[in-house]
């Protein structure tokens, strides 16, 4: 059996506990999270492709500079978006400007997903909904923003959300709760009517 082969059935926390003892199988980490804190970064920041790169650098950097203080008890996806999201924030401080811009790209999937929290009616075109979306999305404001990221596009459960943006658990309810409101304001505002 390869070394692939191993790490393949093994956690995300495992991995971790095993990059501590062999630091060639943080590449297996880094392969698994990869794609997905790619496109969490670019979902939530308006930077370009290349500075999305530079983050995810930054970010697998510090993780790997950090393994040592991971607990193995906790959620190793929980802390590594939270290390992504941090390195976000750093960057656009660095930059000294407030992130404008983004990039929501939905798939039919995601839209359909969305739609159905947000309680839309079935017979609404889901290439109108997932427009209307899209646009609601950038006009939101950047704490309900995020949250539905996190939700709704990396499929995060509340307690992780809480424990990426360091928000108790009920206050992650309550951002969810009123971002899905401002969605249907703007969506309202748009004309698309559900």
């Amino acid at each position: 059996m390869t070394n692939l082969e191993q790490t393949q059935d093994k956690t995300d926390e495992e991995l971790a506990v095993l990059t501590l003892e062999n630091q060639g199988n943080f590449l297996y980490l880094l392969k698994r999270y990869e794609d997905k804190l790619m496109r969490y970064i670019l979902r939530i920041s308006n930077v370009s492709r290349e500075e999305a790169e530079d983050i995810l650098q930054d970010t697998f950097i510090k993780v790997y500079q950090n393994l040592n203080d991971f607990d193995p008890e906790l959620k190793f996806s929980s802390w590594i978006y939270r290390i992504t999201h941090n390195q976000v924030v750093s960057h656009h401080r660095r930059r000294q400007a407030r992130p404008e811009g983004y990039k929501i790209e939905l798939s039919d999937e995601l839209a359909n997903k969305l739609a159905a929290d947000l309680n839309t009616p079935r017979e609404i075109d889901r290439g109108l909904l997932r427009q209307g979306l899209e646009a609601a999305l950038l006009n939101i404001d950047e704490k309900y923003r995020e949250v539905i990221v996190l939700k709704f596009f990396e499929g995060l459960d509340y307690r992780e959300i809480s424990d990426i943006l360091k928000k108790p658990v009920g206050t992650i309810g309550t951002l969810i709760n009123r971002a899905k409101i401002k969605l249907r304001e703007e969506m309202k505002k748009n004309s698309i009517k559900y």
